[in-house]
């Protein structure tokens, strides 16, 4: 049995309260453990002059799915570097894999790695579509991995809602759904706005009738959430709000916040619903008002959804939006599709351009939020990749974020306007590697309810970032020294070492199974999918990823 000591590093473990000691961590058998008394190690790495932080946790990536596949197929230019193919990796334990900002299954993994991450979670998984989603996600090589199933948009809740159904019934569909898919939790994206959408209405605010089922975004997302709360799933409500990119829309997202009452919820790529529409332009930063309000409401966490200047292409379930931009798209062409009546998608490519005045205030005003909201354990470091930009630019976010003359130099670059008028310009606090540690390692793992990860204390997986110090931040998180899956070394100074199968988080609240017997008379009526069919069990779960581990969170007791 192989113990192996990381010798001498400073280990940042904000979990555990620990901030820069230094200290070993010793792997056995996939977990850190304590040693016993006297008891030696089998191996060791001198990791002196190294961090160490937990494995990193994106809780928010489009990694797989129909619409990244869609975003894959749109964007063919992406796999050439002129009129040559991209070279071939030159790692053996590679596979080829598309790249670009929607990078295939293959290059999604070895990417992430190399930055020292270890999971990801796809936000928007359909439950029709739910074996595809897991099957990329399967393919997708070293990362654990989840999804949340969406909800809020799909006709039957919408008609349950509509009618006045009990909401305990509506709490067991939301169960059911979580169970069938293998879902992590639920996100909701435009509430009630994707339906209305196919109504031909074009807009849909928060207390707003929807045209046909005359329901409100703010019965949907309260409902939601208080499901959520009584079946005891662990990450809240994931909130995709109404009018995402629309000046003004901060009032929208006040009133989503108001709208959950107390009940816990998060809401994602907050950047996008952060706008106001002041100034000559009619479009301001509302940063300080959404970092007010979430500092005010402790049941909120965010993602923040940061823009990186370049190309990308946006993919998400939220058609009515999609189709709104779909004139500003770079190049010039979209996809819209929709299945089974569940949700959306639109596929639009853009160039975010730090010389136009749009662009360059939505960079500033997220990395606003970022600086402005108090509690880093309820901040979650996000691209929305690839909607804001890749995920491969995390280490350059991290330094706009840690070096305030850095962000002084990037922003005095950028369209005038912003540059001399942004409240960016004021602000002076920098985070600390043990904040960075938080957003993207402890507070994920902490939302998400994944007690063994993000943490380096005794009996959580192996998961393990070891970075060389470096006082450029974006060197120093763009290639760690060592990066460990579940006690394996499996990138080492930006090389691939290994590619074992990650493991599939997913949640199994209780329910009443009587719910079937309407969802089965309800799927044969307007289903396209034999009932019998949807719900994925855990040996099919393990096929869909490659016989990766399987990985149940628990939920947590609730008082009713």
């Amino acid at each position: 049995m192989t113990t192996l000591r990381l010798r001498g590093g400073r280990v940042i473990d904000p979990a555990n309260g620990v901030d820069g000691e230094l200290r070993d961590l010793v792997l056995r058998d996939g977990r850190i453990v304590a040693l016993a008394p006297g008891e030696a190690a089998t191996e060791e790495i001198d990791i002196g002059g190294c961090v160490a932080m937990a494995g990193g946790i994106d809780m928010h990536t489009h990694i797989g799915g129909g619409k990244v596949n869609l975003a894959r197929l749109l964007m063919p230019e992406m796999q050439r570097a002129g009129p040559n193919p991209i070279a071939l990796p030159d790692n053996p334990l590679e596979l080829a894999s598309c790249g670009g900002c929607a990078p295939g299954t293959l290059a999604t993994g070895y990417r992430y790695v190399e930055m020292g991450y270890t999971a990801a979670f796809e936000p928007a998984m359909m439950a029709c579509n739910a074996r595809h989603t897991h099957m990329e996600m399967g393919d997708t090589p070293i990362l654990d991995h989840g999804a949340y199933v969406m909800l809020g948009n799909d006709e039957l809740f919408l008609e349950m809602l509509s009618r006045g159904a009990d909401f305990q019934r509506i709490r067991d569909y939301v169960g059911w759904t979580i169970n069938a898919a293998k879902a992590m939790g639920v996100k909701v994206v435009n509430p009630g706005g994707i339906s209305a959408f196919k109504f031909n209405q074009r807009k849909l605010d928060v207390d707003e009738n929807h045209v046909h089922w005359q329901v409100t975004p703010r019965q949907v997302v309260h409902t939601l959430a208080k499901a959520l709360r009584e079946l005891g799933v662990p990450h809240p409500l994931h909130i995709h709000g109404s009018n995402l990119g629309v000046a003004g829309n901060i009032q929208s997202t006040l009133e989503t916040i108001a709208a959950l009452e107390g009940l816990p919820a998060h809401l994602t790529h907050v950047q996008f619903h952060a706008y106001g529409s002041e100034g000559p332009k009619k479009f301001s930063s509302a940063a300080l008002q959404l970092a007010e309000a979430v500092n005010a409401h402790p049941n909120v966490s965010i993602d923040v959804g940061q823009i990186m200047f370049g190309q990308t292409v946006t993919a998400s379930g939220d058609t009515m939006r999609q189709h709104a931009q779909s004139g500003l798209a770079s190049p010039r062409k979209w996809i819209g599709a929709d299945i089974e009546c569940e949700a959306g998608c639109g596929v639009v490519p853009f160039r975010y351009r730090d010389q136009n005045f749009v662009n360059a205030l939505q960079w500033a005003i997220g990395l606003e939020i970022f600086l402005l909201v108090d509690d880093p354990w309820r901040v979650v470091l996000t691209t929305d990749h690839p909607n804001g930009g890749p995920f491969t630019s995390y280490p350059h976010l991290i330094r706009l974020l840690m070096d305030r003359s850095f962000r002084a130099e990037q922003l005095a670059r950028l369209h005038p306007d912003v540059a001399t008028n942004a409240a960016l310009n004021a602000i002076t606090r920098e985070l600390s590697l043990y904040e960075i540690a938080i957003m993207t390692r402890a507070a994920p793992a902490r939302l998400l309810g994944l007690k063994d990860r993000g943490h380096l204390g005794a009996g959580a997986a192996a998961d393990i970032a070891v970075y060389r110090e470096d006082a450029d931040r974006e060197a120093m998180f763009a290639t760690p020294a060592y990066v460990f899956k579940d006690g394996a070394l499996v990138a080492r100074a930006g090389r691939i070492t290994a590619v074992p199968v990650g493991g599939t988080h997913f949640v199994a609240p209780d329910y009443d199974r009587g719910i079937e017997t309407m969802l089965r008379k309800h799927h044969a009526a307007q289903g396209g999918v034999n009932f019998d069919q949807l719900a994925i069990g855990h040996d099919e779960l393990c096929g869909c990823c490659n016989g990766g581990r399987l990985l149940p969170a628990a939920c947590f007791e609730t008082a009713s």
